[in-house]
């Protein structure tokens, strides 16, 4: 659960003060402190670094040293569908996507552009992946909580290759430049094969049909990483 509204109060500081450190429009800092928007990676480093407490106390870790937290990771239940080779040990780079249009970060097409790379994280026994992001926001919590880092394997935006019921990770357009990341289940939409459904974990989110066209990139969620002090 995020806690930047009861840190900034406890610490005397202005959300004014906050938009002045950190360069976030206002709009998009209130809405951040009243978690109506998910927060990108890096505007959450700058909140963290405004209000001198690390991301992970800011995201609702009890201690505020994450130097003593152990990352567990957790497969996301299902009944597995794919037939991919499961791996004994993988290296996975955690990316922060907030500038990139799609799910994996390349430099001309020509191997992962390292600048978009945060960290990376070693999981066992897990089909292969492509990358992994933190999550932001509360619309898949408690199944998802903001700061957890999510796995996942990029796939083809066809019906035939998503598994309806699944969690993925969505890269939607706004315009011909920017894109939005999402997280959440994928259902069958009643609009017909040209759409798809996203449902929230949360139920104060509402479900949204939207045609898959709108989705620059997509991928297949298959762990999520929580940071437990």
């Amino acid at each position: 659960m995020l806690k930047i509204k009861e840190i900034r109060e406890k610490k005397n500081i202005t959300q004014d003060e906050i938009v002045n450190n950190t360069g976030i429009p206002k709009r998009s800092y209130v809405d951040y402190e009243n978690q109506k928007q998910d927060i990108p990676l890096e505007r959450l480093r700058k909140i963290a670094s405004a209000l001198n407490v690390t991301v992970g106390y800011l995201i609702g870790e009890e201690n505020n040293k994450l130097n003593n937290t152990q990352l567990v990771a957790e497969p996301i239940k299902s009944y597995r569908k794919t037939k991919d080779k499961i791996h004994e040990i993988q290296r996975i780079p955690v990316f922060n996507l907030e500038a990139t249009m799609g799910l994996v970060p390349l430099v001309d097409d020509n191997g992962l552009d390292e600048e978009k790379i945060v960290d990376y994280i070693s999981v066992p026994s897990m089909a292969i992946c492509d990358g992994a992001i933190y999550a932001s926001g509360d619309s898949m919590y408690p199944l998802l909580k903001a700061g957890d880092i999510v796995a996942y394997k990029k796939i083809e935006i066809n019906p035939d290759t998503i598994f309806f019921g699944e969690i993925y990770i969505l890269a939607l357009f706004i315009d011909e430049t920017t894109t939005m990341k999402t997280i959440k289940f994928v259902q069958k939409s009643e609009k017909g094969d040209d759409w798809i459904k996203l449902v929230s974990q949360n139920s104060h989110h509402a479900d949204k049909d939207i045609k898959l066209n709108q989705i620059a990139a997509m991928g297949l969620v298959r762990a999520s990483i929580r940071l437990h002090n």
